[in-house]
């Protein structure tokens, strides 16, 4: 049932004062004293981070997270999943009005295997191959955006070389993509300095020359901080390729506030560029359990409050 008309059934029903949430939910989800308005900006969970207070099931931790304030997940193995279980969160995070933030296009380990920059035509090949199975995955979950990431550097050939090889391959995924409105997001990472995509201005780079709406840059907050700093002018510079950004401080990489990072101000700057996209919240939690849990919310609510 589409948002609107469940609210208008609830009210014809004498529930007045009840909200689609609340007749959605089993029961409130909603943190004891905890401010469950909407966010400033649009964050999204993934499965595991309010385990201890939505319980086991990631559907009824979805409404947990909807109960207070978050209106968007994530979900990295997306693709791993059953198609009706897919089908299943597409159709709770509809009921809930929430949007479905970044899947990885792989349907295994294979992304961690695979090196666009060789040119090799069995990645390139397998690539294409995850790339349509990942448009059936978008329409059951209802997602737009899709995490690629290029594989490890080849030592047997220039950087100019390689480059030319990862953007002929993304070229070929693009053309998947793009007629059915999906966005591959290239994340530059910082796991290790076998990775050929490390810097933002380099995936700046390769997002102009694929030349195509479905490519653009994932900016992970985290990843950035490591590897290059200077986060708010690199962002601002690299601005008209981001599609999609995530969140981890720095070290330890858990909710903001508990590293280095000034998230409020970064916070507040991607506000001011009027970002109507999603942030994933793609770190773990700094204490375990429900109080943890209940802290990162309001780590979250202090970054936020940046207006």
């Amino acid at each position: 049932m589409e948002r609107k008309k469940f609210i208008q059934h609830s009210l014809l029903a004498g529930a007045a004062a009840f909200t689609s949430l609340d007749l959605f939910s089993k029961n409130s989800n909603s943190a004891k004293g905890s401010d469950n308005k909407p966010f400033n900006l649009n964050y999204a969970t993934h499965e595991g981070m309010f385990r201890s207070n939505g319980g086991d099931n990631f559907i009824d931790q979805i409404k947990f997270a909807y109960d207070n304030g978050i209106r968007s997940i994530e979900d990295n193995g997306m693709m791993s999943r059953t198609p009706e279980m897919q089908q299943k969160i597409g159709d709770t995070l509809a009921k809930l009005g929430m949007q479905m933030g970044v899947f990885v296009i792989t349907s295994d380990n294979w992304h961690w295997k695979t090196s666009l920059a060789t040119g090799k035509a069995e990645f390139i090949e397998r690539m294409e191959k995850d790339c349509r199975e990942a448009v059936n995955v978008a329409k059951r979950c209802n997602a737009k955006w899709m995490t690629v990431v290029p594989g490890n550097y080849e030592r047997s050939l220039s950087f100019d070389m390689q480059t030319a090889n990862v953007i002929n391959a993304l070229r070929k995924a693009a053309a998947i993509l793009e007629p059915h409105g999906l966005v591959m997001v290239l994340e530059p990472l910082s796991d290790n300095p076998d990775l050929f995509l490390r810097h933002s201005h380099q995936t700046y780079m390769i997002c102009k020359a694929v030349n195509s709406p479905a490519c653009k840059i994932l900016f992970d907050i985290y990843h950035m901080q490591r590897n290059e700093g200077d986060l708010i002018q690199n962002m601002n510079k690299c601005w008209d390729e981001i599609g999609y950004i995530q969140i981890g401080d720095n070290p330890g990489r858990k909710e903001p506030g508990t590293g280095e990072i000034n998230y409020k101000n970064v916070f507040r700057n991607i506000y001011q560029k009027n970002y109507k996209g999603i942030l994933g919240m793609e770190h773990g939690n700094a204490s375990a359990g429900k109080e943890g849990e209940l802290a990162l919310l309001k780590a979250y609510r202090e970054a936020d409050s940046f207006l």
